[in-house]
């Protein structure tokens, strides 16, 4: 296994010539009886080896006096194993070059080392500015988060963004990719919860011509379109169980096997993923895998609920009506505005505003509160009947709902509605057609 490094250490040496430096990582011995102290590692060139001249000294037998050369790249870490006797191992494969993530382990000879993000990396962070690409805000929450996307402008490593619906997880995703060193490259998102779980596969990986019923030509998946840039996987805590294990190996092995065929396609991208659901709770229910978790986790982002930030409500009304095409919205407008509450967050202040622009007043809470959903809910509720049973109508009953007055907003425009949705047409095309809607 080698990697192809040139790239990274060309865009790691114009990164520090504009005073944006990759995310330091930290190396630990892992399998040794008193085993060194974890190194640091920042800018230049770093040795592991037995020698006393080793930034990182590990006296042990199978471990070479020159063992590994280690430095930072956009991507993570370049390490070259430097003609050592026992071999530098990753995967159980022995290797020359290679570039890894934190969060990986790598063995040299028969001593174990992990790297890991620098506790320090994100440590402290300085307050950023208001606005950060299509983002805004002034409150101190969220001038903490842009000072961390300036912190991360050097670094490719993987990212989990979390936050609950409306916050704008997928504007933040496109504010990382258009200040990273792979800005150039395509930007690709999925939405792993609005894909039929039978196609996950196919489009992420791809597939050849009859590789299954229904595959009439072959098909790029995700990861190929994004190679070069980065790929965003919205809602990631919705993808099958059967598939995380895929998607760990392409992240570990950085190459894609299309369904239906047996060449491996090396792949260069950079993933960020989102969720509005915690993780670790679809962990312990067995239903995400720890392993692809901490992949994907290497930084973590927290979007901060509008609720956290009040003093942001009047600025984002304000630049919504602006785009709208309204210079300024009424005193009285505004106040109402400041006095709701914005259980959807920023997409739900987003459509109210425009929806005043258009109709000359705001719109009331068509959407149900919490409090009155949960009575609901419980009122269906039936304990007597089993629980995927009642989960099957009642999730049906949603959907054939929500599909219906979707299609007939869009006036039967399956383009549009899929937009809206975040569907795949070929999806929405079926489920309409199943649910019975008429376009």
């Amino acid at each position: 296994m080698q990697a192809n490094a040139g790239t990274g250490a060309a865009e790691t040496e114009s990164m520090l010539r504009n005073g944006r430096a990759p995310l330091p990582v930290s190396i630990r011995v892992l399998n040794v009886p008193e085993a060194p102290g974890p190194l640091r590692v920042a800018a230049g060139a770093w040795l592991i080896g037995a020698g006393s001249s080793a930034d990182l000294v590990i006296n042990q037998p199978t471990v070479s006096r020159r063992h590994l050369a280690v430095e930072l790249v956009a991507e993570g870490v370049l390490l070259r194993d430097l003609g050592s006797r026992n071999g530098t191992f990753y995967l159980g494969q022995r290797v020359r070059e290679l570039v890894v993530t934190p969060g990986t382990r790598v063995r040299l000879g028969n001593v174990e080392i992990a790297i890991e993000l620098d506790a320090s990396a994100l440590a402290d962070v300085d307050e950023g500015p208001a606005r950060y690409g299509e983002l805004v805000g002034a409150a101190p929450v969220m001038r903490q988060l842009f000072g961390m996307l300036e912190r991360l402008e050097g670094s490719l490593v993987n990212v989990l963004i979390e936050g609950e619906s409306g916050t704008g997880k997928e504007l933040l995703a496109r504010a990382i990719h258009r200040s990273s060193p792979v800005a150039a490259g395509p930007l690709i998102a999925i939405n792993c919860g609005a894909i039929h779980p039978t196609l996950v596969q196919s489009e992420l990986f791809g597939h050849k011509k009859g590789a299954f019923t229904g595959a009439g030509e072959a098909r790029l998946g995700a990861f190929q379109a994004a190679d070069g840039g980065t790929l965003f996987l919205d809602e990631v805590g919705e993808l099958p169980l059967d598939v995380q294990p895929m998607l760990l190996r392409v992240l570990e092995e950085r190459a894609v096997t299309p369904l239906g065929e047996n060449r491996v396609r090396p792949v260069r991208v950079r993933v960020l993923a989102a969720t509005n659901r915690t993780l670790r709770e679809r962990i312990s229910a067995g239903a995400f895998r720890d392993d692809l978790y901490y992949r994907l986790n290497v930084v973590n982002l927290k979007v901060p609920p509008l609720r956290e930030r009040g003093e942001d409500v009047a600025l984002l009304a304000r630049l919504f009506a602006k785009n709208a095409g309204v210079a300024e919205l009424p005193a009285s407008i505004l106040r109402e505005i400041c006095e709701r509450s914005w259980p959807g967050n920023a997409r739900e202040l987003r459509h109210a505003v425009e929806c005043y622009v258009v109709m000359g007043a705001l719109p009331e809470f068509a959407a149900l509160s919490r409090p009155a959903l949960a009575h609901l809910l419980c009122e269906f509720a039936d304990i007597t009947r089993p629980y995927q049973e009642l989960k099957d109508t009642l999730l049906e009953a949603f959907t054939r709902s929500y599909v219906s007055r979707l299609v007939e907003s869009t006036h039967g425009n399956i383009s549009e509605a899929s937009r809206i949705s975040g569907l795949e047409r070929s999806y929405l095309n079926k489920l309409s057609n199943r649910l019975g809607v008429k376009r």
